[in-house]
C-alpha cells in the first residue's frame, strides 16, 4: 500500500489556488513541492513537468489533471495537490477546464512505484462523489483530510 501522507504533506495542499494557465499552475505546484523538498530546485521539475506536458495532455477530464514527470532531483515522490478557483484550460480531452489538480514528481528509476501512485490517483479521481466532495473543501486541511481518506479507500478496494 502506498503511503500518500509520505507523498503529499499539508503544506503542499492548496485550496483557492489562482492560476490564469497550465504553466502558471505547475509552476506554482513546482514552487510548492521545492519549499517542502529543497533538494529540489522549482525551475527544473517545472521543465521536467512541462516536457512531460508536451507529450500530451495529462488532464483526465472532469475537471482533473494529474500533471506528472520523472525527476533526477527527487529521492521519494513528492506531490502538490491544488483545486483552483477557476478552471484551467489544460486540454483535456473532454475540453473541461481543470480545477483539481495533483502535480506528482518521482525518482527515475520508479517506474513501478510511479504507476502505482498514477492507478490509485484515478480510482479517487474516477468517483464523481469524491470529485465532489474535494470541490466542497474550504480549507488547505480539509482537501487534505478529504483526499487521503479517498486514497486509502481507493487502496483498500
Amino acid at each position: 500500500m502506498i503511503d500518500f501522507h509520505a507523498i503529499l504533506s499539508l503544506a503542499c495542499t492548496r485550496v483557492g489556488v489562482v492560476a490564469q494557465s497550465k504553466k502558471a499552475a505547475l509552476e506554482q505546484a513546482s514552487e510548492r513541492i521545492a519549499a517542502v523538498v529543497p533538494a529540489i530546485e522549482p525551475r527544473g521539475l517545472l521543465e521536467g513537468l512541462l516536457e512531460r506536458e508536451r507529450l500530451g495532455s495529462t488532464g483526465l477530464g472532469e475537471g482533473v489533471a494529474i500533471p506528472h514527470c520523472r525527476s533526477a532531483q527527487c529521492r521519494v515522490p513528492v506531490a502538490a495537490f491544488f483545486a483552483t478557483d477557476s478552471g484551467i484550460d489544460f486540454d483535456a480531452p473532454d475540453d473541461a477546464p481543470v480545477d483539481l489538480l495533483f502535480t506528482l514528481a518521482v525518482p527515475l528509476d520508479e517506474q513501478r512505484q510511479h504507476l502505482e501512485i498514477l492507478g490509485a490517483l484515478a480510482r479517487v479521481f474516477d468517483d464523481p462523489g469524491n470529485l465532489a466532495a474535494l470541490r466542497r473543501a474550504r480549507s488547505h486541511e480539509a482537501l487534505f483530510d478529504a483526499f487521503q481518506r479517498q486514497l486509502a479507500s481507493a487502496q483498500r478496494e
